[in-house]
């Protein structure tokens, strides 16, 4: 009966923790207001120095963040533990659902996702609501974001301008970085 109570109640939270891989774009008119939780460490720069959100230097510049390759703003000096997400998931890029997922609580996702279990994300700030929102506003500031980067789930491949997400698989059970083949199951 223990089993069968244990397996039920498993069951029921992924049921209730699913909506949270699958969510949809947010509202971005939202997310701006949202995203002021952020600018003390992120700022959105366009490539020609226009300040969309002046912001901080902490974290790195997220123009462009949906369909760009984790880790890669030139110049930042990430850490460790993101630095092991790429080197696990070469070609990876930022989608809804990896984003999401990663700003929803970092250092839970580059232990999941890196090559080191027990690494630390240097963002600490976690996001506990209004996830979907934020991105829906990056996403706005993401002009060369692939078409699929709304939809896809995580493991689609490297992210390819007008990519199909239609074609991937059902989503994985987490949000892995688009690119990459779906994460080991942790033991």
């Amino acid at each position: 009966m223990t089993i069968k109570l244990t397996t039920a109640f498993a069951a029921s939270m992924l049921a209730l923790a699913a909506p949270a891989f699958a969510q949809e774009v947010g509202d971005a008119a939202a997310g701006m207001k949202e995203y002021n939780k952020c600018k003390a460490c992120h700022m959105i720069q366009a490539p020609d120095g226009e300040d969309i959100v002046k912001g901080g230097r902490t974290g790195p510049n997220l123009y462009g963040v949906l369909g760009r390759e984790i880790a890669s703003v030139e110049g930042f000096k990430y850490g460790d533990g993101i630095l092991g997400v790429k080197e696990a998931h070469p070609g990876g890029t930022w989608d809804v659902e990896a984003l999401t997922a990663y700003i929803t609580d970092p250092t839970p996702w580059v232990d999941e996702h890196g090559t080191d279990p027990s690494a630390k994300s240097k963002m600490t700030f976690k996001m506990a609501r209004n996830q979907a929102d934020v991105v829906a506003f990056l996403l706005e500031h993401s002009p060369d974001a692939p078409a699929n980067v709304a939809e896809a789930d995580g493991d689609t491949g490297p992210a390819e301008p007008g990519g199909d997400a239609a074609a991937a698989d059902a989503a994985p059970a987490e949000a892995a970085p688009a690119g990459a083949a779906a994460a080991p199951a942790a033991n």
